[in-house]
């Protein structure tokens, strides 16, 4: 009899029908899956191999368009969710009213990064509560509570290179840990026990079958500076662990997110969708996908485009997607900045709000800003070949790698965000929803009246929201803190001067922040305006609770 190992997820919910939704799950035996829903809605499929593993995305249809309906999962006929023994209420599918009236409430979209798996209820965090862990408490308390209409997760949302004492066990179970890659993930086994590390625990667990959820990787998911140079994959490739670990991480990515990311349409129109399913095992059908992936980035788009309504959300890949010769550096390849450039302009009449998620910030503090245009210039050349040699410790050492560290896509991005927001039929926010720094902001960029094309009539903002759940040392927050200030700024240019990078296109100022903790970031929009929350999980007498940190409209009141 199989049994439910992983999920179930709620990942992708029909806001053009408001009639289908996805769900993902694993099971622990081959078996077809199927969800059941309350209102008759319902949806099967069979479940798929790899690597010993099974696993099944649910297309459910027959939704009734601006309801809330219970569901269940069942396997070969047997429900498997909800547990018997569950303390938590139904997991739910929500689906938006089509068409949505003009009296609608707001598009709630939270978003974060960076979460390292909480330990046991009984265990001691170090690092403070869960932000998600504290969010689904809250809402499981109170089932009339509002809740987010989509979750977005922006990366690092498992930590294959940094492992828990309980994953070390796992693995040290299998191999020595004495032999590379040590404790961290070596294959596609060990991935499997860092998701379910992270999805098992009970509070998150329950919070992701009931609010849908949209992904993408950063760099630890695969290894800390994944892809942060030409000369950094050389030498990751030399290494006799590397092999397996990028196609452990893309193909254990693509199975456990991305797959989900996708609509029932791409989903159908996938081939490697389908010819994964259309064998027992699909082991090696993925494999070959991930090492042509690693090998030839064009060949796969992890990029993706969702919509909410008059809301628009472009999932932004900033990993596998960059082109790493010094002379030609790029954090987009030519045929990935087009696509991105043509999700973001067409039919701008067609949304409200403008959301671009890439895990990493385009507008950072001055101070890293500039050390990262400094120190591209240099391991370009610009000082000689002892500079350059010097430039890429640094750029390993100090993790200078965001939009920044490629001066000419900022360049392209900014203009491009200006470009967007600008016209007649453009919308009232240009939102780019970032994490990855370990600190919470927001920062506002301002183009000078003479700029070529005008500046945007938009809001276009920068906000960035991280950790979910992780470590900010001290010596983080003091060196963020430093890098907004004036000193840091009067450094940064210094740092310009010497590597001879110049102005970046349009200077920004931070609105809001730092903040440090665990935290996530909800944009609230209905109509044209747009409302951002910030909450932070805090340790209390009656234990972990969020705390509402900032509440600030971000566009003007009528």
């Amino acid at each position: 009899m199989s049994g439910l190992r992983l999920g179930p997820l709620l990942r992708y919910v029909d806001w053009e029908t408001g009639s289908r939704a996805t769900v993902w799950v694993e099971t622990t035996r081959p078996c077809t899956a199927e969800v059941r829903c309350a209102d008759g809605a319902a949806g099967t499929s069979p479940t798929f191999a790899v690597q010993g593993h099974h696993y099944a995305l649910v297309v459910v249809d027959g939704l009734t368009p601006g309801s809330t309906t219970a569901y269940e999962v069942l396997l070969d006929g047997r429900r498997a969710w909800p547990p018997e023994d569950s303390r938590f209420p139904p997991s739910t599918i929500s689906t938006p009213a089509v068409p949505r009236p003009e009296d609608a409430g707001p598009v709630r979209v939270a978003f974060g990064s960076c979460r390292w798996a909480a330990p046991p209820a009984d265990g001691h965090d170090p690092v403070g509560p869960d932000a998600l862990d504290t969010l689904a408490v809250r809402l499981a308390a109170d089932p009339g509570a509002t809740r987010p209409d989509v979750l977005l997760l922006l990366g690092d949302q498992v930590y294959a290179d940094e492992t828990s004492k309980a994953i070390q066990r796992r693995i040290a179970a299998r191999r020595d840990l004495a032999e590379a890659p040590g404790a961290e993930v070596a294959d596609y086994e060990e991935y499997t026990h860092l998701y379910d590390e992270s999805w098992r625990d009970p509070d998150v667990r329950w919070l992701l079958s009931t609010v849908p959820s949209c992904m993408i990787f950063d760099d630890h998911d695969v290894v800390d500076d994944w892809n942060t140079s030409a000369a950094w994959v050389r030498d990751m490739r030399a290494t006799p662990w590397w092999h397996e670990r990028i196609v452990s991480g893309l193909m254990s990515y693509w199975v456990y997110q991305h797959i989900g990311n996708l609509s029932p349409e791409a989903l159908e129109a996938d081939p490697v969708y389908a010819a994964v399913r259309a064998v027992p095992d699909g082991t090696e059908t993925l494999r070959e996908h991930a090492a042509a992936s690693d090998a030839e980035p064009a060949r796969t788009r992890w990029s993706y485009r969702r919509v909410f309504g008059r809301v628009r959300l472009v999932m932004v890949d900033t990993r596998a997607a960059r082109v790493l010769d010094e002379q030609d550096r790029a954090m987009l390849r030519d045929e990935e900045a087009r696509w991105l450039r043509a999700e973001m302009l067409d039919r701008p009449d067609s949304y409200d709000h403008l959301l671009i998620g890439t895990s990493l910030p385009w507008l950072l503090p001055h101070l890293i800003h500039d050390a990262e245009t400094w120190n591209a210039a240099l391991c370009r050349g610009e000082r000689g070949g002892r500079w350059a040699r010097l430039g890429e410790k640094v750029r390993r050492a100090c993790d200078l790698e965001h939009w920044a560290a490629f001066p000419e896509s900022f360049r392209r991005l900014s203009e491009l965000l200006r470009e967007a927001g600008t016209g007649p039929a453009a919308p009232a926010t240009v939102c780019v929803l970032s994490g990855d720094v370990h600190h919470a902001y927001i920062a506002e960029p301002r183009w000078p009246a003479s700029t070529p094309g005008g500046s945007p009539s938009a809001r276009v903002l920068q906000l960035t929201c991280s950790p979910v759940h992780n470590s900010v040392p001290a010596s983080i927050r003091l060196g963020f803190r430093f890098g907004w200030s004036r000193a840091g700024r009067w450094l940064g240019r210094v740092l310009a001067a010497h590597g001879r990078t110049g102005g970046p296109p349009m200077p920004w100022r931070r609105t809001g922040g730092p903040w440090f903790g665990n935290q996530l970031m909800t944009l609230s929009l209905r109509g044209r305006k747009a409302t951002l929350t910030l909450v932070q999980a805090t340790s209390g007498p009656a234990g972990a609770q969020l705390e509402t940190t900032l509440e600030r409209s971000l566009t003007p009141e009528e």
